[in-house]
């Protein structure tokens, strides 16, 4: 069994193809996907597709980009669903000074909101951080006491420090076979074996040998191959022990 953590399965691309994009990650040992919200559309659209399929599992939350949009109404319904027995993560949230979409300051407040959000519904929060490493991990230390995962982690070593000694999660994509990543692959050996994941973050990011292509979640198997071959280990052993780890962060189900 294979679980992608991270995945956007509601994205227009699917549209038409969708059922045989679950045929194919079914096919290639993908049993279990999160369908992570990014805004309120989104965040709907994830839970009325896993309402439709067991093995989906649903998100709500505001991306950084969409962060200067989230208005009180908009994060009161966000709320609302986060609430609810089928969501199993708050987000994604988080930071992003790269492209900065949004003002940082709008940023950082509606991160606040998602970590207290998560801190009080004891549901793990899903981040994303790019470019904004410090911040990120200040935010975090200040909610103090929330679970959650490192989203499509693509930093080195010398980053991994705080998010461990918080006990996060720490989730690696396609950019892990990237050859020219070495100082990521380095960080897929450091984090310790209980708190890895792995996902696609689809439509984007596919693996080395289909980038600039459509990924999908059949392609989380690719993830998990160059995960194995950078730690040196089977990938038969790390895809039952990323999913156990997926298991017990999100609530799912055990894993047989």
């Amino acid at each position: 069994m294979i679980t992608d953590t991270h995945s956007h399965l509601f994205w227009k691309s699917f549209d038409a193809d969708r059922p045989a994009v679950l045929r194919r990650a079914r096919e290639a040992g993908v049993r279990r996907m999160l369908v992570v919200g990014t805004d309120l559309a989104t965040s709907v659209a994830a839970h009325e597709l896993c309402a439709e399929d067991p093995d989906l599992f649903p998100t709500a939350g505001v991306h950084p980009h969409d962060a200067e949009g989230a208005a009180p109404e908009v994060l009161a319904e966000i709320e609302a669903l986060c609430r609810g027995e089928a969501c199993v993560a708050v987000g994604e949230t988080g930071l992003d000074y790269f492209k900065e979409y949004s003002p940082r300051e709008a940023q950082r407040r509606a991160f606040r909101w998602h970590l207290q959000l998560a801190r009080e519904l004891g549901k793990p929060v899903i981040v994303h951080s790019r470019d904004a490493h410090r911040d990120t991990a200040e935010l975090l230390a200040e909610a103090g006491g929330v679970r959650g995962v490192m989203h499509c982690y693509t930093m080195g070593t010398e980053e991994l420090t705080p998010y461990l000694e918080m006990g996060l999660y720490i989730s690696f994509s396609g950019v892990v076979t990237y050859p020219r990543n070495e100082a990521n692959r380095e960080a897929a050996r450091a984090v310790p074996v209980d708190r890895l994941l792995v996902e696609t973050d689809c439509p984007f990011l596919a693996p080395q040998g289909r980038r600039g292509e459509r990924n999908e979640p059949a392609l989380v198997a690719d993830v998990l191959a160059g995960v194995a071959a950078a730690r040196g280990a089977a990938p038969e052993e790390l895809a039952l022990a990323t999913s156990r780890n997926a298991a017990a962060l999100f609530g799912l189900p055990p894993v047989p």
